[in-house]
């Protein structure tokens, strides 16, 4: 087999597996890597691997803005007080359909399971975790997600 063959032979997911091993800040890994391989084929993965890179690069740039719009939303509602009262919503409306004490049962139950010198904190709080987001009714979720939406329509500067 000559490795035209193995070349042929790769599957396309393996060709982009292959590729993402060798986007690195130093492109000289994979220049050598795309010199080993016949000219045609060489300029069709360079072509790919340019064309990853910059999707790469366009990923990581759209979450660091996505992070930085998050940041400011935050402090906004920080600056306004607005995150206290947000919090204490959700503590009431928690309260007022028993999810806490939902959640208490459920700790329990945990802690009776393992034995309480087998339990820590860091495990427990595992545990709880996501039975905690489950039992949050989408009420709750709806009207905080409101609130959020109208405080922002509000502040429409950020």
């Amino acid at each position: 087999m000559t490795s035209w063959d193995a070349v042929n032979n790769i599957k396309n997911n393996d060709i982009v597996n292959t590729l993402l091993k060798f986007i690195t800040p130093s492109g000289d890994r994979m220049l050598s890597v795309l010199g080993c391989l016949p000219r045609g084929f060489r300029r069709k993965c360079f072509v790919c691997v340019l064309y990853l890179k910059i999707h790469v690069d366009v990923q990581v740039s759209k979450m660091n803005k996505d992070a930085q719009m998050r940041a400011a939303i935050n402090q906004k509602l920080i600056e306004t007080g607005e995150r206290e009262r947000l919090k204490e919503l959700l503590r009431a409306k928690l309260i007022e359909c028993g999810w806490k004490d939902q959640l208490k049962a459920h700790c329990k139950e945990v802690i009776k399971e393992k034995g309480l010198e087998h339990v820590t904190v860091d495990d427990l709080v595992a545990e709880i975790t996501p039975k905690g987001r489950a039992l949050v009714p989408d009420s709750v979720k709806k009207e905080l997600l409101q609130r959020i939406r109208t405080f922002l329509a509000q502040h429409a500067s950020l």
